[in-house]
């Protein structure tokens, strides 16, 4: 059976030429979202399609972040949108399972020896 190039994996965005900087960092967010929740084979089609709602949403947010920084201001309807995104978005990594994870900064048996010398 045929597949498309969105559906096999070769193309973030039918129709959408790749190598642009959007997509690029469209496509990273997605596998380290991906990578985050175990793989590609521990997510199902629902989390993927909730992964690449969630990118969207990060990388459309990113774009108005950095065009406020470049104006040195935004107008009270971008900040309306800006908020609105990042409420869907925080909503979006909620169902995705968004969690807070430890990190182990628990020295090797070397390296605590190694500082007592």
């Amino acid at each position: 059976m045929a597949r498309s190039a969105t559906t096999n994996g070769t193309a973030v965005l039918p129709n959408v030429d790749g190598r642009t900087v959007w997509v690029r960092r469209l496509s990273d967010l997605m596998a380290l979202i991906t990578h985050d929740l175990g793989g590609e084979d521990a997510i199902s089609e629902m989390e993927r399609g909730l992964i690449r709602r969630v990118a969207t949403q990060q990388v459309a947010i990113e774009k108005m972040e950095a065009q406020f920084a470049q104006d040195g201001a935004a107008d009270v309807k971008d900040l309306d949108t800006h908020q609105r995104l990042s409420n869907t978005l925080r909503r979006n990594q909620e169902a995705l399972g968004l969690k807070r994870k430890a990190k182990d900064i628990t020295p090797t048996l070397d390296a605590y020896l190694a500082r007592q010398a």
